[in-house]
């Protein structure tokens, strides 16, 4: 079901048993925007018809590219007693492993939830791409205090829809799952008990958890302005100012395509020079070359000669591919990305000014991401220790503390710096132990145990 006819029947499912209107901060122009945002990351945007309009797979190539450089370096766990240890367990296993895949589709689609949960097996993350929740309200902070998780699965002919709605209300969360079977895609169909249907059969209807001051999850959304909806505190897709340039760029790519497609080599030549095959009733072409020749009829007098003529254009790619490099520029200024990102690095003007201003550019947009992702991993490790301590997984009151390290090579040109430091030295402005320490990974006492013992001079 598309994302915003299923957030018109949300919205009227909470309606019709509210006292007041839900008052949804979705709305649905954001949640239009989501799905074009998700089409493009899909390689399925609305002007792509894989005939005029080919796709350059500029979308996904972005929000990777981001996803890439946020976690190239990233280092985190959880230190402490015996639940910072089992919280740890699951953290590296369950969230950390394929950390960068799920940060692209935060990067894509704007936003991503992580959702802890228990099972038999223990803890348990699901993560939620933002076309798959509904956020409907958020506190002064920015934080989300009522949201809608949705499921759907067919068997047969029905289609059964399961939602469930976790409101915070002052220092207790209440979360309701609610089912509902249909027998068509444009209705939420009849209620039934969500104990009824086996796959949600040990669902708890109805839960009251006392004891915390925020939702049970973790948001990591992209630090930028929603030109959308400016009063919105959700995110937007890293390529959101870039729609309209990206639709240019695909058609720029798809000129190239067929550019190098309609000025292939080809041999006109009169049906009277091939030899015709009695058993197929077919012209037959020389061995191979079907695609270079292409027959045509010629109508002069017999004292004329056969007609054949070579089809050879010249090729204008350079220009072409110019244009395109040059679109692709104002895609990466848009994405905040660093020049040479998605557009030819050689044809970046290399002026200190520009490049500077460039990585700059790249840079800022990296550490943010970070700060977003690094608060919403934070939350998503308060959940955890809140559900592992609700089931008895690991004692109450046992604190734990999450660290992270990003990394400045990230950020900062490590080669750079690492020369600056050098120059500092020989300056004698910077001591070696300090420097050995600080690239060696050694403590300070450890660098000036290490040091080489200083060569001896004879008399």
């Amino acid at each position: 079901m598309k994302f915003t006819k299923m957030l018109d029947l949300v919205t009227n499912i909470l309606n019709r048993e509210s006292d007041t209107q839900v008052d949804v901060c979705l709305t649905s122009q954001m949640a239009n925007q989501i799905e074009l945002w998700t089409r493009m990351y899909e390689n399925r945007s609305p002007w792509v018809n894989n005939e005029d309009v080919l796709s350059a797979n500029l979308a996904p190539a972005i929000a990777s590219e981001l996803a890439r450089l946020v976690t190239l370096e990233m280092k985190s766990e959880i230190t402490g007693g015996a639940a910072a240890d089992y919280l740890n367990t699951a953290y590296k296993s369950k969230v950390l492993k394929d950390i960068r895949r799920y940060v692209e589709y935060g990067c894509a689609k704007g936003g991503l939830v992580m959702k802890p949960y228990i099972t038999r097996q223990g803890i348990e993350v699901q993560f939620v791409q933002a076309d798959c929740f509904f956020p409907l309200s958020f506190d002064s902070s920015g934080r989300i205090t009522q949201c809608v998780f949705t499921e759907q699965f067919r068997k047969g002919q029905k289609i059964y829809t399961r939602l469930e709605v976790h409101t915070l209300h002052e220092a207790a969360v209440h979360i309701v799952n609610r089912a509902f079977v249909a027998t068509n895609d444009y209705s939420l169909g009849s209620e039934v008990p969500v104990n009824s249907i086996d796959r949600w059969s040990e669902l708890a209807p109805d839960i009251v958890l006392e004891g915390t001051d925020r939702l049970l999850l973790g948001y990591f959304k992209i630090p930028m302005a929603n030109a959308y909806d400016s009063d919105s505190p959700l995110g937007v897709s890293i390529y959101s100012r870039a729609v309209n340039l990206i639709k240019e760029a695909d058609r720029r790519y798809s000129n190239i395509c067929w550019e190098y497609e309609g000025t292939q080599l080809a041999v006109h030549i009169a049906s009277s020079l091939l030899k015709h095959n009695p058993n197929t009733d077919k012209d037959e072409y020389p061995g191979g070359k079907e695609r270079l020749y292409r027959m045509i009829e010629y109508n002069a007098g017999a004292v004329d000669k056969p007609y054949m003529d070579t089809f050879s254009p010249e090729i204008r790619d350079s220009a072409l591919f110019n244009g395109f490099n040059n679109q692709l520029k104002l895609i990466e200024f848009n994405c905040c990305l660093a020049y040479g990102t998605l557009s030819d690095p050689q044809s970046v003007d290399k002026t200190a000014t520009e490049i500077k201003a460039s990585k700059q550019r790249s840079y800022t947009m990296v550490s943010d991401t970070q700060m977003a992702l690094q608060a919403a991993l934070e939350d998503l490790v308060y959940a955890m220790d809140f559900w592992a301590v609700l089931y008895g997984l690991v004692p109450a009151g046992d604190n734990y503390e999450v660290s992270f390290d990003w990394d400045d090579s990230v950020i900062v040109d490590a080669e750079e710096e690492r020369n600056q430091d050098r120059s500092d030295v020989a300056m004698g402005v910077m001591r070696l132990e300090e420097y050995r320490a600080k690239w060696y990974g050694e403590t300070l006492e450890e660098a000036a145990k290490n040091l080489p013992e200083p060569a001896m001079v004879e008399e």
